[in-house]
């Protein structure tokens, strides 16, 4: 058999063929590499699906939807909290240094103290408390910025300084 339009050509025909069946060859593995793909998805969507019909795995998905919405709400309530806690420690005192003492030397005991509570500021009081045999006398005495206005007797001094090194309470939170 003689094909007219072969044979004016100076193509071989046995050329087409075997490009053919090169195709042929490519279009079946490619086939079975699909088909090889479909059947690892259909076993990844079996155990997604497993035990489960549309309706139940809706009801899965507004039940994750719920829980995340019930998270929201519990962050917003515990960053109100915690902003409401932050403001009430600027306003708390959070060092503290103490010193006890003689007043007099015939007492004993060390029954005198000087007491200092500072904020985070350095702004607080300290207190002394003054015991002798005839009763014991409370003193108060402002401090500002880790300063006080008036005289300090050598044992607030060093209750302020205790005070002073002492650390805050809080730590630095990330809007500072």
């Amino acid at each position: 058999m003689d094909s007219k339009i072969l044979s004016n050509t100076k193509f071989d025909p046995g050329i087409l063929v075997i490009l053919a069946l090169i195709l042929s060859v490519a279009a079946v593995v490619f086939a079975i590499y699909l088909f090889i793909r479909l059947s690892h998805l259909e076993v990844n969507y079996n155990l997604f699906m497993r035990g489960k019909n549309g309706k139940s795995l809706e009801d899965a998905f507004k039940q994750e939807i719920g829980s995340i919405e019930t998270l929201k709400d519990l962050n917003d309530t515990l960053h109100r909290r915690l902003t409401y806690v932050e403001r009430s420690l600027d306003r708390s005192y959070q060092k503290c240094g103490i010193v006890k003492y003689d007043a007099f030397k015939e007492i004993g005991g060390k029954l005198s103290f000087a007491y200092v509570l500072l904020n985070d500021k350095d702004s607080g009081f300290v207190i002394n408390s003054i015991h002798s045999r005839e009763g014991s006398y409370t003193y108060i005495k402002e401090i500002i910025k880790g300063e006080c206005e008036l005289p300090l007797s050598d044992e607030e001094k060093e209750a302020v300084k205790i005070a002073l090194a002492s650390t805050s309470a809080a730590p630095a939170s990330a809007s500072d």
